[in-house]
């Protein structure tokens, strides 16, 4: 059973930093592209930034860059995301996803990761 659990969430100041972790089991995704997404209430989910599978190659959403980095280790099979500067905007629950049918790229685009992990609350207050 593929699975991605997303871990380093919680309560936070502005101006603060979290570091998330995705840790995956059941499939090998050093050869996939992995990214990162948010959802706040009443709000669709976004994309906030994407790795692909060597690592070289990233985005990020607007708000993020410069203050957002992701990162992988395909030994451990984890992908990261350190969170600095911290805004109250920046407020939602933060999902993991891989892409397995992108031939390992790094996509922007939500409709191609087919594997999700549950999420991870992060509140920032002010």
């Amino acid at each position: 059973q593929v699975q991605l659990v997303e871990s380093g969430g919680g309560l936070v100041q502005a101006g603060g930093s979290l570091r998330l972790s995705c840790a995956a089991s059941g499939r090998i995704f050093s050869r996939d592209g992995m990214g990162w997404f948010r959802q706040a209430p009443g709000k669709e989910r976004e994309f906030v930034a994407a790795i692909n599978w060597s690592g070289i190659i990233t985005y990020y959403e607007d708000s993020a860059k410069g203050r957002f980095a992701i990162s992988r280790d395909n030994a451990k099979n984890t992908v990261s995301l350190q969170m600095n500067s911290l805004k109250p905007e920046d407020t939602a629950v933060y999902y993991c996803a891989a892409a397995t049918n992108r031939g390992g790229r790094a996509t922007t685009d939500r409709r191609e990761y087919n594997y999700w992990g549950q999420g991870t609350q992060v509140t920032v207050s002010s």
